[in-house]
């Protein structure tokens, strides 16, 4: 049966990954001792899709909760901490065996290269509870193809509870990691997701095709409600059925890209949420991503929807505004 929003507790549940990221910026390959090299910087912050989005979204004034799986370590304690500062909601946090960590090298320009452990191979199951993500206006998935969302069952169970409960469906993509799961393979499950949000080269892996536009309609042919292809430093492009929207970049100085996409669907779900038509909404999401990358860390620059509101106003885009057009 299906819930007033009105009457539900929370406006947004993020599921997926939960771990630690340790930062190192600035990496000189040249050893200074037998054993030993020298970074411009050093940081420990807690990461993961899911633990990204709430964060995000508690600090743009949404009622969050998450679903995901934590050890019972000194790194699981800090994303605990994080979480409760942030005001999100810890009630549905599965216990893990232990808590990922992974080590991030971020270059000059802000991209960066992973290096991670099998502890993100652990499969917790949201599946087997729909209470702990169903009674929120909208559901985020921030890591479809990556565990527990690279196991196409799980996927159709979580998204058919959802939609059975008229909630809002945002998916955020990541690349698999072990084995070559397609988007094919999860062909029933992409009509129940209202927005789908890889980034280029997510999209590219998951299509074979070339252009944010191409890569659009072919995940629309899958079912897709509406695709968000994020560019980076290129903007990113909406495609719906019979519409396009094309944003560029804002203009700024990218210090670590960790968490844009984290930050921009949690500022994409957040406007939908109040109202905004999806072009609003993209335009805000486009601004929380870039203050994103102004700073070390996921969740590091992002302060408040205001904040936000006010870039907005200050900071010019990288080129003229794209049009709306019709397909």
């Amino acid at each position: 049966m299906k819930q007033n929003h009105d009457d539900r507790r929370a406006d947004l549940i993020c599921a997926g990954m939960a771990l630690v990221d340790s930062l190192i910026r600035g990496f000189d390959p040249t050893p200074v001792s037998a054993s030993g090299y020298r970074a411009e910087s050093a940081a420990l912050n807690v990461g993961g899709e899911a633990v990204n989005a709430a964060i995000a979204g508690a600090k743009l004034g949404m009622k969050t909760g998450i679903v995901c799986a934590l050890g019972s370590d000194a790194a699981g304690d800090l994303v605990r901490a994080a979480l409760e500062r942030a005001g999100v909601d810890l009630e549905h946090i599965a216990a893990g065996p232990e808590t990922p960590v992974t080590t991030l090298f971020i270059r000059e320009d802000g991209s960066r290269r992973s290096v991670t452990n099998r502890s993100h191979r652990y499969n917790f199951h949201p599946e087997k509870d729909p209470a702990a993500f169903t009674g929120a206006k909208a559901l985020l998935i921030g890591s479809l193809f990556r565990p527990p969302f690279d196991d196409p069952g799980i996927v159709y169970s979580v998204l058919k509870a959802a939609k059975e409960a008229g909630q809002i469906v945002i998916a955020d993509t990541k690349l698999p990691y072990d084995w070559a799961l397609k988007a094919e393979d999860l062909r029933d499950s992409f009509p129940m997701i209202d927005y789908l949000t890889p980034n280029e080269d997510e999209a590219r892996y998951l299509t074979g095709a070339e252009g944010p536009e191409n890569m659009a309609d072919a995940l629309l042919a899958l079912g897709a409600g509406n695709v968000i292809v994020k560019l980076g430093g290129g903007g990113v492009c909406m495609k719906s059925r019979g519409k396009a929207v094309r944003l560029p970049a804002y203009a700024v100085r990218a210090v670590d890209s960790t968490g844009a996409g984290d930050n921009f669907a949690a500022g994409f779900v957040s406007e939908i949420l109040r109202g905004k038509s999806p072009e609003e909404a993209l335009s805000f999401a486009n601004a929380c991503g870039a203050v994103c990358v102004t700073a070390l860390g996921a969740g590091t620059a992002l302060k408040s929807r205001e904040q936000v509101l006010r870039f907005m106003e200050e900071t010019p885009l990288k080129t003229d505004d794209v049009p709306d057009r019709p397909d």
